[in-house]
């Protein structure tokens, strides 16, 4: 173990057991509380969450699914029969439970399985409620029964069901189940998005309103290029009113579903584990990140690209890198990338694991080498006092959610993980959700906060309010960092 990650555990024990619930921190004046808490009293496994608009004249809520099963992943090596089923909920931000739902034994408790998504698609100033259930409750895997399910945000009542497009076969298990909830702008008008697929044939979908059919794109087996991610951040990334979902180092269209490039076309035709849009806030230039898991001996293992899909700069000739961010961590706020690679991943009924992690950051912009002095693997982005500059929570994968700021001082811990880093209360600064294995869902806010210009620049952005809400599907939670 490297001296910076013994002294960074050894602080955030400490920080644990001397106040996990108030964290009256006195670094830079930060007064990080605990303000909704929720017991379910029961253990948790696994639980996303996403911010959720229950109309103007109603408070803000949350949507969060949740099982005592740890997550569960369609890879033959990962995958495990569950014990317990998965649970949808929608609660007030004071903690009040709007209505819940036991979604029963035909929804596979899994990100990959049942993603979770809240979105405006009928304009009616409130986020409907999107998940993929299954109308053969006793064959959880008859991907042929399953249904896009859209859901009222205020009874949790179905108001419409839609056959979920088949994924193409045969595809072994771990291809088949991958499954993907989003949405975006075509300029005002909002675009649903539905895909199938990660690593061989994949296929994405684009819905109106009325839910017609609005295109759909499909990347076959033997397509040039690269395949899919974990991370699928829709970005207006050429600034033409028309948003962008990119689809592992694709870019593609969300008016039309046509593809506007592929970056490195002719040399990568891999898996890339991460997607990270990143903004030069001086330029206002979209820029983007990829860390690349593909065991195979294509380099380089990271890449930074402009908004056109030319390549800036690359490092690491081999490795999975298997995780990654970007975070404005710099000393004026500028943006920072991380590449984590490592050697064996595991997952089993009681979580998961990773060893052989070396971390590689990097001046976003230029791609020099920087040393951070400090651990931030399992680490998510998160603007807690608004100044603009991101703190750190260690609240993903096996995180133990300690709270650094950008110097790397442990500023307290959540006491688990965390499911949303982003602004959704009415109170300056972003907040935490985290949850416990003990089954407590707490909301996390710096009480001396103050908003500044570039942190409320970040809130507005569209960028920002469309990503916020990808927290339940896919590996997204870490995508607001990048602006």
């Amino acid at each position: 173990m490297n001296k910076y990650l013994y002294l960074n555990r050894l602080k955030a024990l400490l920080a644990f057991y001397f106040g996990i619930f108030s964290l009256s921190l006195t670094a830079q004046d930060y007064d990080l509380q605990v303000v909704t808490e929720i017991d379910l009293n029961h253990p948790l496994g696994q639980l996303r969450a996403v911010p959720v608009s229950l109309g103007p004249d109603r408070s803000k809520a949350v949507a969060a699914m949740y099982s005592e099963d740890a997550e569960i992943d369609p890879y033959i090596g990962m995958f495990f029969f569950p014990r317990h089923t998965l649970k949808l909920m929608v609660f007030d931000i004071k903690g009040n439970e709007v209505w819940k739902r036991d979604l029963g034994n035909g929804v596979v408790p899994g990100i990959w399985f049942s993603p979770l998504f809240a979105f405006d698609l009928d304009g009616d100033s409130r986020d409907e409620i999107w998940i993929i259930n299954n109308k053969d409750p006793e064959h959880p895997l008859d991907f042929r029964q399953y249904v896009l399910e859209k859901l009222d945000p205020l009874t949790g009542e179905t108001i419409g069901q839609w056959p979920w497009p088949q994924p193409e076969q045969p595809q072994s298990m771990s291809h088949t189940y991958r499954h993907f909830i989003m949405g975006g702008f075509v300029n005002d008008t909002p675009v649903l998005l539905t895909a199938q697929g990660t690593y061989k044939a994949m296929a994405i979908q684009g819905w109106n309103a009325d839910m017609s059919l609005r295109w759909e794109y499909k990347i076959p087996n033997d397509a040039k290029g690269c395949v899919g991610s974990h991370v699928t951040p829709v970005v207006d990334i050429n600034r033409d009113g028309t948003d962008e979902l990119l689809w592992g180092e694709r870019a593609i269209e969300i008016d039309q579903g046509t593809q506007l490039f592929c970056a490195d076309e002719d040399v990568w035709e891999g898996h890339s584990d991460i997607i990270q849009p990143v903004l030069d806030r001086e330029s206002q230039q979209w820029y983007f990140f990829t860390c690349r898991e593909s065991h195979n001996d294509l380099a380089p293992r990271v890449v930074f690209y402009d908004h056109n899909g030319k390549r800036q700069w690359g490092d690491l000739d081999e490795g999975h890198i298997d995780t990654g961010w970007a975070a404005h961590i710099g000393q004026n706020g500028e943006a920072v990338v991380l590449g984590v690679k490592v050697g064996e991943k595991v997952r089993t009924a009681d979580g998961e694991r990773r060893t052989g992690i070396v971390e590689n950051t990097y001046q976003a912009r230029t791609g020099k080498r920087i040393e951070l002095g400090f651990d931030v693997y399992t680490s998510i982005p998160v603007d807690l006092n608004g100044d603009g500059i991101h703190e750190l929570v260690k609240g993903y994968f096996e995180g133990d959610g300690s709270v650094l700021d950008r110097e790397g001082n442990i500023l307290g811990n959540i006491g688990g993980h965390s499911a949303i880093a982003s602004k959704f209360l009415e109170l300056p600064g972003e907040q935490i959700l985290s949850y416990s294995k003990e089954g407590k869902i707490r909301i996390w806010a710096d009480l001396s906060a103050k908003d500044r210009s570039e942190a409320l620049k970040r809130y507005n952005h569209r960028f920002y309010q469309v990503n916020q809400k990808q927290t339940g599907n896919g590996y997204n939670l870490f995508t607001l960092g990048g602006i």
